[in-house]
């Protein structure tokens, strides 16, 4: 049987639904630039919700209090990094735009500063990180001032563990405590977070919850709780328990998939397409094909297959985890294009011997190539497509676990990718015109 392909046009076609997609989209629909967004489940819904920039540099284990300072010891040390190929002021007014679209969107964060946070991890450990969601904002605060607080668990409730946040910081925060309640109507076996959080959209639940937080603050004032407060509503949540309980609230990020990372996913997939982005969630992009007008991605869903004619392409796929490089037994690959990829010399360098090794492991630099305007190079070190660009921790030469700086990269790279589609849309559009004008 014959199935019909359903087929779209636009200006640029974003591969990828991770942190570097989703800011590509959202600087792509701020410049009012026709875009088509596909990937399949990225790995949003495992971030904690912070955005870091710069939290430490490979040369040192000390974390780095001022990341625009860290920025220019990362040059001298690694000129390589993708951040090294981006002016400060343009990934400073990336952060501002990508923040103040989520403020705009119901999730509020932090204002840009010079220096990092130090956050809360769900560990009860401390981290730099450079914005926080709103809901957290309260908890490093608190810390830094050595407010009298109470963290709290929920019966029930796996990845996230009280008793062990307080004894991770009790040195650091005299009065810290830890006290265990039952959630309403969810006092028999597991429990999960996603589950409470929508729960917690529905205001009769806000109002049996502050009467159990009321009474296991005892004389604190402050609150902290795994990141929990409603899944679409996150601010007017933590606000309305402020309210209810009269106690200062905050949020602490839990094991992954966590809350923040699926709130984050959910707005972007129902606000994107409202702003004009063609937007099809959880596909795979099957192939891509370039030619003299630009390239045609190939993908199906339940409904049949799917092509999308685009002038403009940014790859934005990942590593391993959300299956932009694949890792086979001779070596890794780039999925989509095959791409060359900049990895170690043979398998058995991948890894060092111990896994805590500080020096860190070469298989987490691994990646794609690409010039200053971030195109991907072919394997004769020239441009793969002057279509073509890349964004994300898809890049080499940087290590972003160790360096604390994967949202950084998402979304600094993503601004420079869209800028760059911008100016290449802006040319094809006078040479057209050019040339119809010749004609005439």
């Amino acid at each position: 049987m014959n199935e019909e392909t359903r087929e779209f046009t636009s200006d640029l076609a974003i591969i990828g639904s991770g942190i570097a997609g989703f800011a590509a989209a959202i600087f792509a629909a701020g410049r009012k630039i026709d875009t088509a967004q596909v990937g399949n489940t990225g790995a949003i819904a495992y971030t904690t919700g912070y955005l870091d920039l710069l939290g430490s540099l490979e040369a040192s284990p000390a974390a780095i209090d001022k990341p625009w300072d860290g920025l220019e010891q990362l040059k001298k040390s690694q000129p390589a990094h993708p951040l090294c190929k981006i002016p400060a002021a343009d990934i400073k007014e990336a952060f501002s735009q990508f923040t103040a679209f989520l403020g705009n969107c119901g999730i509020g964060y932090t204002a840009l500063q010079e220096t990092n946070i130090t956050a809360l991890t769900p560990a009860g450990t401390l981290k730099k990180t450079l914005c926080v969601p709103a809901t957290m904002a309260s908890g490093p605060k608190a810390f830094a001032d050595k407010v009298p607080c109470v963290i709290i668990d929920f019966t029930g409730l796996k990845g996230f563990s009280a008793r062990q946040v307080v004894a991770n910081l009790r040195d650091k925060w005299p009065g810290l405590s830890s006290a265990r309640i039952t959630f309403p109507e969810m006092d028999r076996g597991e429990i999960y977070p996603e589950v409470m959080a929508r729960a917690l959209e529905v205001p009769a639940t806000r109002q049996r919850l502050a009467v159990l937080l009321r009474q296991a603050a005892g004389g604190a004032k402050c609150i902290g709780l795994p990141a929990l407060l409603g899944m679409h509503r996150p601010d007017l949540v933590r606000a309305e328990l402020e309210t209810l309980t009269g106690l200062q609230i905050f949020e602490i990020p839990t094991m992954p998939p966590s809350v923040p990372g699926i709130r984050l996913r959910e707005m972007f997939e129902q606000v994107l397409p409202q702003r004009g982005i063609t937007l099809i969630p959880q596909q795979k992009v099957l192939s891509v094909l370039f030619d003299t007008d630009g390239a045609l991605l190939r993908l199906r869903d339940n409904y049949g297959p799917i092509a999308i004619r685009s002038r403009a392409v940014i790859l934005a796929t990942g590593r391993f985890l959300s299956g932009g490089l694949l890792a086979h037994p001779d070596g890794i690959t780039e999925a989509l294009l095959e791409l060359p990829v900049t990895q170690p010399g043979c398998r058995t360098d991948w890894y060092r011997n111990g896994y805590t090794d500080r020096r860190g492991h070469a298989i987490h630099k691994a990646g794609i190539e690409v010039d200053e305007t971030f195109r991907p190079l072919a394997k004769d070190g020239q441009v793969y497509n002057d279509g073509l660009f890349a964004a994300g921790i898809i890049l080499a030469h940087q290590d972003w676990i160790r360096s604390r700086s994967g949202a950084g990269i998402a979304i600094a790279t993503a601004y420079k990718t869209v800028q760059a589609v911008e100016k290449l849309l802006q040319t094809t559009r006078q040479e057209t015109t050019g040339k119809g004008d010749s004609h005439a």
